[in-house]
């Protein structure tokens, strides 16, 4: 009889330690495929959701439309190739890349970028007090770009496009002492007019001349007669802005087309060779077209659009984000209207000229966008499709594994 109850009480212990065993071998510790929920029956059991790493991209796509106008409408119309820019960038190989320095457009903090900011293989060497850097391609002694902190002012001080087409070849010979044919790859910075102006008068007004520039066209530079200078002395330090509006042959007068057309189109600085209405059409033109068809140009007032198109227009990465700086000196200059109007009449070519690239640097920028995000939803569809296809073959590969152990039972069975 004890024997008997013996064996009653130890079937079940026996049942509940094989249970326990065999659901420690389905379900392991730390699994969450056993971990049961209240309502599970009635919802459904889903799969654990893990958040996918941040993007690298993650403060541009934040902060990208944050300075875009809230309804542009845009107002020229430019083909696809206008908009398309991507540059086949071979740092290893003959391209380089010329920055067109116009005066206070923010071309410095930008030129520094461009040395000290920019992820590469061999990055730019920049010694602690000295304001150029080395920049060479991976294993060899050449230089890649052509700028202020690179290569120095090897054209001119604050060289133009006139001055650059027809001197950086020369130079970029001397300097490698051999004649290569080369890619030029040019690119800018502009701002708005009335900003830089403003700026620029800031500067002049601390000592600032640029009298050093050599303003080469045609192969010489302008004659005093055809550039005079609007001071007496060293400088024009102290001068108020209305005496600095009213020099009329103040090369901060619309800089930017001047610095960015041909003017062997219209005589270099000779006013007498055409009038003066033929020659604004000309220059303005010319600027136009020649910054339309630069390989890069960014806009000072969009820091994070001009970084992100740089980036997909050279394939080259930033190591760090572009900062929005508004509080400039000259965001700090009170003008009046009247001013402003006036300051915009002297820069009358500029100010059209800033229209038209804003115009094209926000095309350009939507374009390049949705073209990106097109790409995206592309490569995602791409993923779906190969994950159902594997899916299907795992699951016909299982059904074959399946159907081959039944045909193999089936034909034990008959022998046997």
């Amino acid at each position: 009889m004890d024997d008997k109850s013996n064996k009653l009480i130890l079937v079940p212990i026996l049942a509940v330690l094989f249970v326990m065993i065999g659901y420690q071998y389905i379900c392991p510790a730390g699994s969450n495929s056993c971990h049961f929920r209240t309502g599970e029956k009635l919802r459904g059991i889903t799969p654990p959701t893990t958040q996918s790493p941040p993007s690298a991209d993650f403060y541009r796509d934040q902060e990208l439309e944050e300075d875009c106008p809230p309804k542009f409408v845009p107002r020229f119309n430019f083909t696809e190739k206008d908009l398309k820019r991507y540059v086949d960038f071979n740092i290893k190989g003959d391209d380089v890349i010329v920055f067109l320095h116009i005066q206070k457009t923010g071309g410095t903090t930008f030129g520094r970028h461009l040395v000290r900011n920019i992820r590469l293989e061999q990055p730019c060497d920049c010694k602690p007090g000295q304001k150029k850097c080395t920049c060479h391609r991976p294993g060899k002694q050449e230089s890649w770009l052509f700028s202020r902190f690179s290569t120095g002012w090897s054209c001119g001080l604050h060289a133009d496009w006139t001055e650059l087409t027809n001197c950086v070849p020369v130079i970029m010979d001397k300097k490698e002492a051999q004649k290569i044919r080369r890619n030029f790859y040019y690119i800018t910075m502009l701002r708005d007019p009335v900003s830089r102006y403003i700026s620029e008068w800031k500067h002049v007004q601390r000592g600032a001349t640029w009298k050093t520039s050599l303003h080469m066209c045609d192969g010489r530079s302008p004659t005093q007669d055809e550039l005079p200078t609007c001071y007496v002395g060293d400088d024009w330090s102290g001068v108020t802005l209305l005496e600095f509006m009213d020099c009329t042959y103040n090369l901060a007068n619309n800089r930017q087309v001047r610095m960015l057309a041909d003017l062997s189109l219209v005589g270099c600085y000779n006013l007498s060779s055409m009038n003066e209405s033929e020659r604004n059409d000309i220059l303005l033109h010319s600027a136009m077209n020649n910054l339309k068809h630069m390989a890069f140009y960014g806009l000072t007032e969009y820091q994070r659009k001009t970084q992100y198109l740089f980036e997909r227009t050279f394939n080259l990465k930033f190591i760090s984000p572009f900062t929005q700086i508004n509080s400039t000196r000259a965001a700090n200059v009170d003008i009046d209207e009247v001013t402003r109007q006036r300051i915009e009449e002297l820069n009358f070519l500029d100010v059209q000229l800033y229209e038209y690239a804003k115009d094209l640097f926000l095309q350009r920028f939507q374009f390049t966008r949705q073209r990106e995000h097109q790409e995206e939803r592309q490569k995602r569809r791409e993923e779906r499709r190969l994950l159902r296809e594997q899916k299907a073959y795992l699951s016909k590969q299982q059904d074959d594994e399946e159907e081959a152990t039944t045909e193999d039972y089936t034909s034990q069975v008959a022998r046997w």
